[in-house]
């Protein structure tokens, strides 16, 4: 099979740490082809280190490089929507960072202009491809929970003020969100794939320590379709480091939950009927990544790029990315009001990307 070509628009953090070196050299059937940030000494930086073309011109680099099979999206998400749909017109297949975008227009514009384009939308949500949280999907699938009665997620992170001033669009509305667009975000996506569809949500924010538009710290009370109930705590207001990223699942038959701190360890495993290799799944549910990514990005990536080859259906393409964020817009519009909100009323925030 030959190696798909990869362009990366933005080199920022998570091109850096993340997205260049898996597509460089950590995938075996991927190839990065150029690099393109609209800060040159990024893009350069990015270009020699992995001694590909740099551009400040992401029209240029398409124009330069029509080899290029697939596109990273890797900018400001408030900027998703625009690149995605200006990208679109390449008819070249698009990875996208999460969330999918910060307005849920914008999300639906991607969408069509993906289909219009004839390429495919990829959103990350790589925390999907962990191994104790694909277990977990498993069990669910299979009902051993039994009656699913309560789910709980807990995102205890530090990110200190030096974090947000890294770059000036962290903690705005109108490009970033706070913990909820951005750093649990994995995690709104983790307990609605896992608790099924979410009725209603009433959600409560703070600024603990962070110098920011948005807000740092928060907590949400959810009911789900099904008649479950749910919790969601979230923060990068931690200290002095990071604890913990976790989700629980207490059912009727059973209980589980995948804590580490970045949904890497199962920690409880317990079912009233046992099966077989039930006792090995807390010893071999539990890897410790280096970072709070984890290493659902290297799945990812290869899904996608099996996807593409082979004419597969992805996990999260561009409509089921759309629903973690359709649930962080019902979770700012519940703060926003002081009230619940029901997401069959397809509530907006007033605030996220404008």
């Amino acid at each position: 099979m030959r190696k798909l070509n990869f362009a990366f628009v933005g080199c920022g953090r998570i091109a850096s740490k993340i997205h260049a070196p898996l597509v460089s050299s950590g995938l075996e059937e991927a190839r990065l082809a150029a690099v393109c940030d609209i800060k040159a000494d990024r893009a350069e930086r990015m270009g020699e280190q992995y001694k590909v073309p740099w551009y400040t011109d992401c029209y240029a680099m398409m124009a330069a490089h029509p080899e290029v099979d697939v596109v990273s999206v890797l900018t400001e998400s408030g900027n998703h929507g625009r690149n995605v749909v200006d990208l679109a017109r390449y008819g070249k297949h698009i990875v996208v960072e999460k969330p999918i975008a910060l307005r849920l227009a914008d999300a639906d514009k991607m969408i069509a202009a993906c289909r219009a384009g004839g390429c495919r939308l990829f959103v990350v949500q790589q925390n999907r491809y962990n191994i104790p949280v694909q277990k977990l999907r498993e069990a669910v699938r299979k009902k051993r929970f039994g009656t699913i009665f309560l789910l709980t997620v807990r995102v205890r992170w530090c990110r200190r003020q030096d974090y947000y001033d890294m770059d000036p669009w962290r903690g705005t509305w109108s490009l970033d969100g706070g913990v909820f667009s951005q750093q649990a975000s994995h995690h709104l996506d983790a307990i609605e794939w896992i608790g099924g569809p979410v009725r209603s949500v009433f959600a409560r924010a703070i600024n603990a320590f962070a110098r920011i538009e948005a807000e740092d710290t928060g907590t949400v009370s959810l009911t789900f379709k099904n008649g479950a109930l749910g919790m969601i705590e979230a923060t990068t207001a931690a200290r002095p480091a990071d604890m913990e990223g976790s989700l629980s699942v207490l059912g009727s038959r059973g209980t589980a939950e995948v804590g580490g701190f970045a949904l890497n360890e199962m920690k409880t495993w317990r079912f009233e009927d046992q099966e077989p290799g039930d006792d090995e799944v807390l010893t071999a549910c539990r890897t410790n990544p280096p970072t709070v990514y984890g290493f659902g990005h290297t799945r990812y990536l290869r899904e996608v790029i099996d996807a593409i080859v082979h004419g597969k259906k992805a996990l999260v393409e561009g409509p089921e990315g759309r629903k973690s964020l359709r649930l962080i817009h019902a979770v700012y519009r519940s703060i926003e009001t002081g009230r619940e909100v029901l997401l069959e009323r397809k509530p907006v925030s007033a605030r996220l990307g404008r």
